[in-house]
């Protein structure tokens, strides 16, 4: 049976519309399609193939798990998942693991921890949670209630309650709200689906004394700014202030799906047994994969690295940018990086999403006026060279047609 992009529209429910063209095969920061055509990859499945494609220490650790254990549920604990939590929890301020499958089951299980641990200790006056607008944390009905984009939450009937959202970096916004009866705020240090938008360190400070002064748990979202992405194994170490809890997904696989929450021992005594679970969190095969994973990105010569591509990348926008003025600003942080366009070019990021594609180049986007690059943290400089090559190509096409019409 031929497998074409006409048959997604016949087999799949439509929530995504996927390119036509349908990859077949990737090494490193390279793709191939059904056609055989070649695309370099800046988009790296959204922040997840940290390592690009097929990288040989993921391609090692997997088949050597495929022929030992492929799951066995919570009923039983697994080698794999118990080295990988040691290794979690000795690089980071977290004594305790719990693993899931996804950011948003992470980011689920940590404010269900959050409202556990307040009913526990404060009672159950205590349950309001903070998020910000523009913020994203998966699609969990409760996730993306806690996401400050309604876009995402409305439709589906009754949200759950006792969520507000504030203004990013407006501390005077989340002062105006908190109280003693917040029992958690949780935060993106860097928001990824919003906009590329990085917070500021004496924001980030400003949140972390009034969760303090309200007795209130501090969560940081770093499904998307973990395990490498910054150029630290996680954002926070950049950022002065340390979490109560983090969510990690994406990239801790590079590829393979695996997510998990990290906290202290005394707020993770706050999950008794039987009060969250999941039968393929702690999967034998993802977390030796992650495990392999982890051992080649928390190394100096990997995170160091990844600010030295920054600048690469950074270098070559600003090159293009002076050529064609479409870009108002670059921000983000290490391989998280985002081009906000103009005001001539706002609500087009897709035409350039879509121009790429055409020259051999898979990029994001970050809504209507953001092109996103989360490429391969190991991708090589040749790559960096070719694939911005191609992008210029892609910016000139979006330019010369705003000018036709």
């Amino acid at each position: 049976m031929p497998v074409t992009r006409a048959l997604f529209n016949d087999v799949m429910v439509p929530n995504y519309n996927p390119a036509a063209i349908i990859p077949v095969r990737g090494e490193g920061s390279r793709v191939w399609d059904q056609e055989g055509r070649e695309y370099v990859d800046f988009a790296g499945g959204i922040a997840v193939n940290c390592l690009g494609h097929c990288h040989p220490a993921m391609v090692k650790a997997l088949t050597e798990q495929a022929n030992k254990l492929w799951h066995l549920s919570n009923v039983m604990t697994n080698e794999p998942a118990l080295r990988l939590a040691k290794k979690l929890t000795d690089a980071t301020f977290a004594e305790r693991v719990y693993f899931a499958n996804s950011g948003a089951e992470a980011n689920e299980a940590a404010l269900k921890l959050a409202r556990r641990w307040a009913l526990d200790k404060f009672g159950e006056s205590k349950n309001q949670i903070i998020a910000f607008y523009k913020g994203f944390h998966g699609r969990t009905f409760f996730t993306v209630t806690v996401g400050g984009q309604a876009a995402y939450s409305d439709g589906f009937g009754p949200k759950p309650g006792a969520i507000e959202h504030v203004v990013y970096n407006d501390l005077a916004s989340l002062e105006a709200v908190i109280s003693d009866s917040t029992c958690a705020v949780m935060i993106e240090p860097l928001q990824g689906e919003g906009g590329v938008v990085p917070a500021d360190r004496e924001f980030l400070a400003g949140v972390r004394a009034l969760c303090d002064k309200h007795n209130a748990l501090l969560i940081f979202d770093e499904v998307q700014t973990g395990f490498g992405r910054t150029g630290s194994l996680y954002a926070y170490e950049q950022c002065g202030v340390t979490p109560d809890i983090l969510a990690t997904a994406k990239a801790l696989g590079g590829g393979f799906p695996i997510g998990a929450m990290l906290t202290t021992a005394a707020i993770a005594e706050h999950l008794k047994v039987g009060t969250h679970g999941s039968t393929y969190g702690g999967n034998p095969l993802a977390c030796a994969v992650s495990e392999a994973v982890f051992d080649v990105v928390n190394t100096p010569e990997v995170l160091a690295g990844v600010k030295h591509r920054e600048q690469l990348f950074k270098q070559a926008l600003a090159a293009i940018n002076e050529k064609y003025n479409v870009f108002e600003e670059v921000r983000g942080q290490g391989l998280l990086l985002g081009a906000a366009l103009t005001e001539a070019y706002k609500g087009k990021a897709r035409d350039f999403l879509v121009a790429a594609a055409e020259e051999g180049l898979m990029v994001l986007v970050a809504g209507t006026e953001v092109v996103r690059f989360t490429p391969s943290l190991i991708i090589s400089e040749s790559d960096i060279t070719e694939g911005m090559a191609r992008f210029e190509k892609a910016v000139a096409k979006v330019v010369s047609a705003q000018q036709a019409s």
